[in-house]
């Protein structure tokens, strides 16, 4: 019988008391995911589908194509341990690219095509990125932020796919041309994907590995410096399963058909339901967006039978926004996270998608997806995040004593798992925020026990979760976390810009839209020509949704006794503190 790493449980205080992390000796997610399924065979159970194209891929499809670029790699010299970045879409080369990674040992690192140049550049030079695997669409931005890399060695550009317009007739959305033998412009060896594999078995032996072996590094949002990579190890991708068979319900078995908007670059979305429904045995569908488009979704929810999507609340908005009772639905489940779930989006679920639940979560990249609604459980409360999810001990801790805090009173969340190898394992490079990440708990024992997480929130009597803010300056929009640091060093590149704060303000359809307070160098003037210049500049050097969608000129900026910006009274005189 095929392992799953969650069971079926019927209540919430019967998986709490029962549930433990059963993992086994020697893990590999490649094997996990694409070869335990028996029934029916991987040769006839179908893995990805990629709405654009409307093709299929079965299990076996990318077993065999993930063992090709195994061997690729290896024989360009990847070795265990090595760093390979995948810069990719929703295609099916995306979790070919990672298996192939694990199948050698090798760590993946994802990154987001959304990302500017400079954005590429520092994760791929921190890492350590030897080898990346990328999409057409960032062929110029990672060119450029080759020459930043002294480690990588080869870029590997994939072949052009069509991007996912729904039943427009403006053509399937293709970008120019892609995976080429020759890929110019990169300091570096660069070549197409299609040569690359070329001549290469579908054959691999998958690198005998354990849960704690190292599988990803995935990047923070930097709110408090750079972003930090936060380096995984195989465990991580249980737990990722796990909290994806919670929020979906035990929705996930052969039958389930997943999708979400978001780039399977973050970690709810290549974690949870990507691998999540494949380490089930689901189908998941792929269909790359230039952007959200409610109706382009909820044509693919219909034509591709979904049974279970994961959209941030921004997304569900939008949805709010078109007739759904036009589309003949298979939704189960919808799961989200990123922003606290309005009684409105619920409403909206109850009356027009005629009562399929909609269950909030919570996690982060370091600690893992660890508080969940469940309708099936216990009842949904607006606004809520949820109760915590088995496997997990979740608390609140006053942030100056870590003294456990009664139910109504507003600390920052605690978190300690049952096994930590589901957890991340250090920052890269950075040992002194890796121990900052730990503490004794409320219990004062077991030296680093409970992983904190710089996020506010209260507990109610009855043991449900409730956001309130971020202890940090991050930011929420559209679903993405953005540290407002990397924004504001683009910002202060432009040479009229003297200083730069950044902060999130309210947007009704965003969650917080990303604000840029600037102050002028002496004899400048600030105006719209120069605000459209710091807009573009930031546009094309940050990811999509990281740049200043509103740009304000000001006088002077508060700052500390040690001249750091004041971002909290920014906030207030927004009125938002």
């Amino acid at each position: 019988m095929a392992w799953h790493v969650m069971s079926d449980f019927e209540r919430y205080d019967r998986a709490r008391e029962a549930f433990e992390w059963s993992l086994p000796e020697t893990y590999n997610p490649a094997v996990d995911c694409l070869r335990k399924h028996e029934s029916p065979g991987p040769a006839e159970r179908t893995a990805i589908v990629d709405a654009a194209t409307g093709e299929s891929f079965t299990y076996r499809d990318l077993d065999r194509a993930s063992g090709r670029l195994a061997n690729a790699l290896a024989a360009r010299g990847v070795e265990p341990g090595d760093r390979v970045g995948v810069v990719a879409p929703q295609r099916p080369e995306t979790p070919v690219a990672h298996f192939a990674c694990w199948k050698l040992g090798a760590v993946s690192v994802p990154m987001t095509t959304l990302y500017g140049e400079d954005a590429l550049a520092y994760r791929l030079d921190d890492a350590g990125v030897r080898v990346v695997v990328f999409d057409p669409t960032v062929r110029e931005s990672l060119a450029a932020a080759s020459r930043e890399c002294p480690a990588l060695e080869t870029a590997v550009e994939l072949d052009t796919r069509p991007w996912y317009v729904g039943g427009r007739e403006d053509g399937d959305g293709s970008d120019g041309e892609g995976g080429g033998s020759d890929v110019a412009g990169f300091d570096c060896e660069a070549v197409g994907y299609d040569s690359f594999v070329a001549d290469q078995s579908p054959d691999r032996d998958p690198y005998e590995s354990t849960p704690a072996t190292d599988s990803v590094v995935m990047y923070t949002s930097g709110s408090t410096g750079p972003p930090k990579g936060v380096r995984h190890g195989h465990a991580m991708w249980a737990g990722r399963a796990a909290a994806a068979y919670n929020f979906f319900e035990g929705e996930l078995g052969a039958d389930a058909v997943t999708w979400t908007p978001a780039d399977w670059a973050w970690g709810s979305a290549l974690g949870a339901l990507l691998l999540g429904t494949l380490h089930h045995g689901g189908a998941v569908v792929a269909a790359p967006m230039r952007g959200f488009d409610p109706q382009a979704a909820f044509e693919l929810l219909e034509s591709r039978e979904v049974t279970g999507a994961l959209v941030a609340p921004t997304g569900l908005r939008m949805l709010m926004g078109e007739d759904a009772g036009a589309y003949d639905l298979s939704l189960e489940v919808v799961a989200t996270a990123g922003e606290p779930l309005t009684p409105e989006i619920l409403d909206w679920a109850e009356d027009a998608l005629e009562g399929v639940p909609v269950n909030e979560y919570y996690g982060q990249t370091e600690l893992n997806l660890v508080v969940a609604n469940r309708s099936d459980w216990f009842d949904v409360r607006p606004g809520s995040m949820g109760k915590p999810l088995p496997g997990y001990e979740v608390t609140v801790l006053d942030p100056e004593t870590r003294e456990e805090l009664p139910p109504g009173e507003v600390g920052e969340i605690a978190v300690r798992p049952g096994d930590e190898r589901v957890f991340f394992r250090e920052y890269l490079g950075r040992p002194e925020a890796t121990t900052g990440k730990r503490t004794a708990g409320p219990d004062g024992e077991g030296d680093g026990a409970w992983f904190l997480t710089d996020d506010l929130a209260r507990r109610d009597e009855d043991g449900y979760l409730w956001f309130e803010s971020r202890a940090d300056d991050v930011i929420l929009t559209s679903g993405y976390r953005v540290g407002p640091m990397e924004v504001e060093s683009v910002v202060l590149e432009h040479p009229d810009v003297e200083q730069v704060g950044v902060i999130g303000v309210p947007d009704e359809t965003r969650g917080e839209r990303i604000k840029a307070c600037v102050e002028t160098v002496d004899g400048v003037t600030g105006d719209d020509d120069l605000r459209a210049e710091i807009r573009e500049r930031a546009r094309d050097r940050l990811a999509a949704y990281e740049y200043p969608r509103e740009i304000e000129f000001v006088d002077d900026l508060p700052l500390t006794s040690s001249g750091k910006i004041r971002r909290v009274e920014l906030r207030e005189r927004e009125g938002m503190e």
